[in-house]
């Protein structure tokens, strides 16, 4: 396929198992929100599955020769293309702040970036699910205490309800990527205001795994740090040993008490 050359540069892997697709499909609610986004649609193998669905769908696609397809085969995204690049553009030129759900079969080398993107975009964004890079979808959903506990795994569950849902093989795939691939599904918390300051609870978070191996007393020298608050036993914890509420109390307390 001409697509799949020409996508090969983004990352891009074809998904070619229609039950997979509709699994994909199935794995948002379709509840609470009237519009759904697919990014990076390809060559609709999961669009088709997430037209049928009691929403109005949206893709945003970068790659001209999909979005001309598309166009061609899927009579309902008719006006609903959005020929951007998701992570450069400003979304709410066409949802104007409406709530939507995200989907999608992502590229593996711009996946991370997405998450951030949405977690930017969390009050609008109640759900979220596709597929990622197992490894990185198994980071996102991961708990305190292992190595692969992370930033995107902090930051993602502080607001998201995180679950792993199934693993994908790759000869599934056209090109076949080299490791398996993951599916997970977010579900924003119905209260996902953080008690603390959020934009200080991100610099924590990813300070603080900036160097993982260290201490939090050494990894959060930056903050400034009071004496006397350095000696509060948290700060003898590696960062991958606290839990989310742990790093929003941690926040809570360098806010208060930095100097």
């Amino acid at each position: 396929m001409d697509q799949v050359k020409a996508k090969k540069h983004l990352g891009q892997h074809f998904l070619t198992d229609e039950s997979i697709a509709k699994n994909i499909a199935d794995t948002l609610s379709y509840d609470g929100y009237d519009i759904t986004l697919e990014i990076g649609p390809g060559m609709g193998v999961l669009t088709k599955y997430v037209l049928e669905k009691p929403t109005t769908t949206y893709v945003i696609e970068i790659d001209t020769e999909s979005v001309a397809y598309l166009d061609s085969h899927y009579p309902k995204l008719h006006g609903k293309i959005i020929s951007k690049d998701f992570l450069k553009y400003n979304i709410n030129e066409v949802f104007d702040g409406k709530p939507f759900a995200i989907i999608g079969n992502f590229p593996y080398n711009i996946s991370s970036q997405i998450v951030f993107k949405c977690l930017d975009l969390r009050h609008q964004v109640p759900e979220f699910s596709g597929m990622f890079q197992k490894e990185v979808a198994e980071r996102i959903c991961e708990k305190k205490g292992t190595k692969t506990y992370g930033i995107l795994s902090v930051l993602v569950q502080a607001f998201y309800d995180a679950e792993y849902l199934f693993t994908v093989p790759p000869d599934v795939f056209n090109p076949p990527p080299k490791v398996n691939s993951g599916v997970l599904r977010l579900r924003r918390k119905e209260n996902f205001t953080l008690p603390c300051n959020e934009k200080l609870f991100f610099s924590v978070v990813k300070t603080g795994f900036q160097q993982r191996r260290k201490t939090l007393r050494n990894s959060l020298k930056s903050f400034n740090l009071s004496d006397n608050l350095k000696e509060d036993t948290i700060f003898d914890l590696r960062p991958e040993q606290l839990s989310v509420e742990q790093f929003i109390e941690l926040t809570k307390k360098i806010e208060a008490n930095a100097v």
